[in-house]
């Protein structure tokens, strides 16, 4: 069987490193040679099985196209028709008919062959960046401005020119840390040596055959590429220039954490195209603004652009601990969007990537979100990594090149586009929290309206710009990742069989649910029978899953370990599915916040079980806004009111929603205090308070509808899924909110980001919270966050730390009962 049917045949045909994972033993063959491998586990095959392994001749969905809105012409030119149909490869499958040469001694040596014939030279990479970058005029004034000092009588500045030969050496210093020297030879022995390392702990890693054809397409435009991958893993880094050198795509110069740069081991990243960056810019004791690193590294990316190299920069800037893609960092990608307006290339092409592992090398983050410091990388535990790796087995990875997408026509459609005031999230949120606060006790510092121009110096215009260009490109590339096997065997551990479950059961529902991650258009990072992919994850996930054997049938039993470490770990693989279903877990909590109110309050003569859909739709738009940190529901060129209604309207398809009929909505008594909408979307939103919104009426031509809930027990099971999915968050934010009632400050935001984590972890020890994985450190800084932006703190700057104290809005205990009673009204208990 070829390649190219793996994406369009029968979920038996596997593309894992044989056809199915044959349970835990390890099958040799390669998803190249068969299409079914006869090897089966021996633990468990059901005969109950009622269901045939099949996608019904459903085909893959085709993952990461380009937004059809902010570039269209880009959809259009990187996109055919047959390349969905390309199907998947195995990139680290490799024979001799990957080579020139057949025969015994070809087959021996195919992996030498192979890297022999990849496409690299010199030439393919920059000459001269350490004297062009010198050399730039930009340089040349950073470095007299820091040499130079301040004549006595006046305001003249002196120039000493051995000052001037002492800040290029430190320039120039900057610079050797920073300047890439890439050698062909070494990307070829690197290539050789990832060949044998990544076939000893990875059972495959796969591509997309189509979207490797999208990369050659871009390639070919002789522009520079910008790949920007989601970051979950060190090995992140050498995965991209693996996959690219194995296809003749030239290695990109990868930005990397000055962390990372050790001895022998930084050599070794500088010669495959790393080039180190301080974590933050400015570094100094004083926290003073660094202007000559930040023109040497300014000039160096416009230097790189401008001869037509390719980047890879991780917008996260540091590996996502949670399992979610984090906040984008877009210090670097401005840089890329002023060399673009500089002219220092015609443009530049942007490429997401979506990665996803069965297991990440690094095991887990669990001692990190317990609180315990992040230990700093050294070349010993680079050592003692990797021959711990050697002894492991990390299953499948999945790497998903989006489709690329021209920077340029991304600036253009925006500057056609109305600029909107920014809407922050006090502004946004805080209406909905506090409905009857007066509007002059709002706290000052709203953010300005933007003014109208579409000037890229104009700085409010520039920063919303890059910051939408990025949420732009993070979205895609987390809509990207392939949801793996281990992702879903956790998320059914936690949110549906908390307490355990039969592996008959397990399977049943793990089938069921990679169904709906495909009908959700979200690809798979596995295939073969439900029962064999089932238990190569839970041996995938270790101690975080026990198996006990039952009398009942000679059937196990798998439950997750209740310890904490366990129960995180579990929580970052789970994460891993969350994006697939988060805008219905939002609109399932938002419907049980509106149930439990119209209980509470009284319906005023209507149906208690009748829901207006323009309130549930509101609800939801509220918590879309205060999980905004935990994760994106919508490109920023969505309004999220409009993303909501139509995720109701899909819970509506599936019969999960049922609109009543004309003659239950004609009994709905409209409320006296409603008042006609100016429109039907507003934007930016408009919030009324609960009360006002109880049955209102739209009139004729704007009549709201109303909603009933389905009692098919199917569908309550999974509204109690979907709703236990932010159950976790919702109990971090709620007990972060009762832990801000006994507020004393001021007090600096590290001192209370840790009495904070440790009350979470005190509840979790004392088995008080629901959810164990509520005290993750990840949790606590974004509620945090939250609580700033919102407007519960105000925040002052003292030195190199940041002082919180309760705002004058939320000194008032009732505003943070409110705030509370808010978080809790979404929460199941």
């Amino acid at each position: 069987m070829d390649e190219t049917s793996l994406s369009l045949g029968t979920i038996d045909v596997s593309y894992l490193s044989a056809s199915a994972e044959c349970s835990i033993s390890r099958c040799k063959h390669s998803s190249e040679e068969l299409g079914e491998c006869n090897s089966r586990p021996t633990l468990f095959r059901s005969a109950t099985l009622k269901w045939k392994e099949t996608l019904l001749s459903r085909k893959r969905p085709f993952v990461g196209r380009c937004c059809y809105v902010c570039t269209p012409q880009s959809r259009d030119n990187f996109f055919n028709a047959s390349i969905p149909s390309l199907g998947l490869r195995n990139v680290i499958y490799i024979n001799e008919t990957h080579t020139r040469y057949r025969g015994w001694l070809a087959r021996r040596l195919c992996y030498v062959l192979f890297v022999q014939e990849r496409d690299v030279h010199k030439g393919m990479f920059a000459k001269n960046l350490t004297e062009n970058v010198l050399n730039n005029s930009r340089v040349q004034k950073a470095i007299l401005d820091e040499a130079s000092e301040p004549s006595a009588p006046g305001n003249f500045v002196q120039t000493d020119p051995k000052a001037v030969n002492k800040v290029k050496k430190k320039a120039r210093k900057i610079l050797q840390e920073m300047v890439a020297n890439v050698s062909p030879a070494l990307i070829r022995l690197t290539g050789w040596v990832l060949l044998k390392l990544f076939n000893s702990f990875f059972w495959n890693i796969q591509i997309h055959r189509g979207q490797i054809e999208m990369v050659k397409a871009a390639t070919e435009m002789n522009l520079p590429l910008i790949f920007l991958p989601v970051h979950k893993s060190h090995i992140d880094y050498l995965l991209l220039t693996f996959i690219l050198f194995c296809h003749n795509i030239k290695a990109p110069y990868i930005a990397a954490g000055n962390n990372l740069n050790i001895p022998i081991f930084s050599t070794l990243i500088r010669k495959l195209g790393g080039f180190f960056i301080r974590r933050k810019l400015d570094q100094s004791p004083d926290g003073r603004k660094d202007f000559l690193y930040r023109a040497l590294l300014y000039v160096h990316v416009e230097e790189l652009l401008r001869q037509q190299q390719f980047l890879e920069i991780f917008l996260e800037g540091t590996r996502s601990r949670s399992g979610k893609t984090s906040s984008a960092r877009a210090g670097l990608l401005s840089v890329v969007v002023d060399a673009l307006f500089s002219n220092a290339t015609p443009d530049v092409l942007i490429i997401p990537v979506g990665i996803s592992y069965d297991r990440i090398i690094e095991g887990h983050y669990s001692s990190e979100q317990l609180g315990k410091p992040k230990k700093n990388e050294s070349l010993w535990s680079i050592a003692r990594g990797v021959f711990r790796m050697l002894r492991k087995n990390y299953g499948c990875v999945r790497v998903d090149f989006a489709q690329p997408f021209s920077l340029k026509e991304y600036v253009n459609s925006q500057s056609q586009k109305p600029v909107p005031a920014p809407l922050s999230l006090e502004q946004a949120l805080l209406p909905a929290i506090l409905p009857s606060r007066p509007s002059d006790t709002v706290d000052g510092g709203a953010e300005a309206p933007l003014p109208n121009t579409r000037d890229i110096t104009c700085e409010p215009y520039r920063r919303e710009l890059i910051a939408n260009l990025a949420e732009h490109i993070l979205f895609t590339a987390n809509k990207s990742c392939a949801v793996m096997s281990t992702h879903i065997v956790a998320c059914l551990l936690l949110y549906r069989h908390r307490q355990g479950t039969d592996l008959s059961r397990l399977v049943e529902d793990f089938f069921s649910m990679k169904e709906e991650v495909l009908a959700r258009d979200f690809d798979l990072g596995f295939s073969g029978n439900s029962d064999d992919v089932v238990m190569h994850a839970v041996h995938l996930l270790g101690n975080c899953v026990n198996i006990t054997n039952t009398s009942r049938n000679n059937e196990f039993f798998i439950t997750p370990s209740t310890g904490i470490p366990a129960v995180f770990e579990l929580n970052f693989y789970s994460n891993g599915v969350l994006h697939v279903f988060i805008k219905e877990a939002i609109i399932a909590c938002s419907l049980h916040a509106v149930q439990s109110k119209r209980y509470r309050n009284g319906t005023n003569g209507a149906s208690p079980s009748l829901i207006s859909q323009e309130h549930l739709v509101r609800k939801a738009a509220s918590l879309c806004y205060l999980l905004s940190n935990e994760f994106t529901v919508s490109l920023p060129c969505q309004v999220i009111y409009q993303v909501c209604h139509e995720s109701v309207e899909r819970l509506i398809q599936y019969g999960i929603l049922l609109v009543a009929e004309q003659d239950d909505q004609e009994d709905v008594s409209p409320s006296l205090t409603e008042q006609q909408w100016d429109k039907k979307l507003p934007e930016p939103m408009s919030w009324r308070s609960d009360e006002e919104d109880e049955d209102s009426d739209f009139g004729e031509e704007q009549r709201d509808c109303y909603l009933k809930v389905s009692q098919s027990r199917e569908h309550q099971q999974y509204i109690t899924f979907l709703q236990r999915l932010l159950g976790p968050l919702l109990e971090a934010y709620s007990s972060a909110v009762i832990f801000v009632h006994n507020f004393s400050g001021p007090v600096s935001e590290s001192e209370y980001v840790q009495k904070l984590h440790r009350h979470l972890i005190s509840r979790t020890e004392k088995n008080v919270a629901v959810y164990a994985e509520s005290a993750t450190y990840s949790h606590v800084k974004n509620a945090v966050k939250v609580f700033k932006e919102i407007g519960v703190f105000n925040q002052t700057k003292q030195r190199r730390d940041t002082i919180l104290e309760l705002s004058t809005t939320f000194l008032p205990q009732r505003n943070r009962q409110k705030l509370l009673e808010f978080i809790m009204s979404f929460m199941v208990l």
